[in-house]
């Protein structure tokens, strides 16, 4: 089913019809404010595993999460330190991928994560609107393994057909970059991977940041 999430009654149905994908442990397509997300129930290992087949991906590539508000974060994620806390609080929603500890009672298997999980708050209203009526979903971006992530809907069919349940199309997403993605386990935040925030406004924020070569 694909929905025009642009038109607001069209969008309404959408996302009442994704969240029941969802529930039933299906795969739906959203938009974001980076690239077009596959994403799933994260807190259905069955639903996950099924995420990784549709993608191509070994469960060495564990699946990132997206939440809907800060305030979920605490939920999922333990022993966050000052430094990414004021990251949350900087760019929040944006696009900024936290590796966070993962809270120990959590029962739900993303992949080899080790102990760890990655997330990030999207800054998009029809995401938000969906996240926060699912609470945290396990989403990848929308292409299969080793082809180019979806920036619009028709590639995002165009890849994945009748693997996904729900399409929801909020027009071509902004210019492809990825989200930057910080280490915040340890008590110096660490770049893992450069994107759409640069280190110089990290650096603004939390003052300490190891970045690799």
């Amino acid at each position: 089913m694909l929905y025009d999430c642009r038109a607001v009654a069209e969008r309404d149905r959408g996302i009442a019809a994704a969240v029941e994908a969802v529930k039933s442990g299906e795969l739906v397509v959203l938009p974001t404010d980076t690239v077009y997300g596959l994403g799933t129930d994260a807190f259905q290992p069955d639903a996950v595993a099924k995420l990784l087949e549709t993608k191509g991906r070994g469960r060495d590539m564990p699946v990132p999460v997206l939440v809907g508000s800060p305030r979920t974060l605490p939920g999922i994620a333990t022993g966050l330190s000052p430094s990414a806390q004021s990251l949350i609080e900087a760019f929040w929603p944006g696009g900024l991928t936290l590796v966070c500890t993962v809270q120990p009672t959590l029962q739900w298997d993303l992949g080899e994560t080790r102990g760890t999980v990655a997330v990030r708050m999207p800054l998009h209203p029809v995401a938000i609107e969906l996240l926060t009526a699912t609470g945290p979903l396990a989403v990848s971006s929308a292409n299969r393994s080793g082809m180019a992530p979806a920036t619009t809907l028709d590639e995002a069919i165009e890849q994945l057909g009748d693997d996904v349940s729900v399409y929801l199309d909020g027009g071509p997403s902004g210019e492809p970059v990825p989200s930057t993605i910080v280490d915040v386990t340890g008590d110096v935040p660490r770049l893992l991977r450069a994107g759409a925030v640069t280190a110089e406004l990290l650096r603004e924020v939390c003052g300490d940041l190891v970045t690799e070569p």
